[in-house]
């Protein structure tokens, strides 16, 4: 499945569009086109993505995933170190936190 196919099928099975959030739903870094393996956690943390990275996940999907309202938009330490194992590894990071909320 494409990552965006993927987005938008999550988007619609939570109905995101209808729940207002203070960070960003969906696709919030963008990875490989496709999508065949896919690792789930509660937090995108080092831990998890150490693991989507050991396990060779093509995607991670969480409830709470990065760039909350009011965080500092600065790329430096566990951001820098979280942000550069998902892209030198091409996995995708998808995070929804209101829609689950609302499931």
């Amino acid at each position: 499945m494409k990552n965006t196919e993927l987005e938008q099928l999550i988007n619609d099975k939570l109905n995101s569009a209808a729940i207002s959030d203070y960070a960003p739903n969906g696709l919030q870094v963008e990875g490989k086109e496709t999508v065949q393996k896919i690792v789930t956690g509660v937090t995108a943390s080092q831990a998890l993505l150490d693991e989507a990275v050991r396990l060779q996940a093509d995607a991670v999907i969480v409830h709470h995933g990065y760039f909350w309202k009011g965080e500092s938009p600065v790329i430096r330490g566990m951001k820098r170190r979280r942000l550069k194992t998902l892209l030198a590894n091409d996995i995708n990071l998808y995070g929804w936190h209101l829609p689950l909320d609302a499931h």
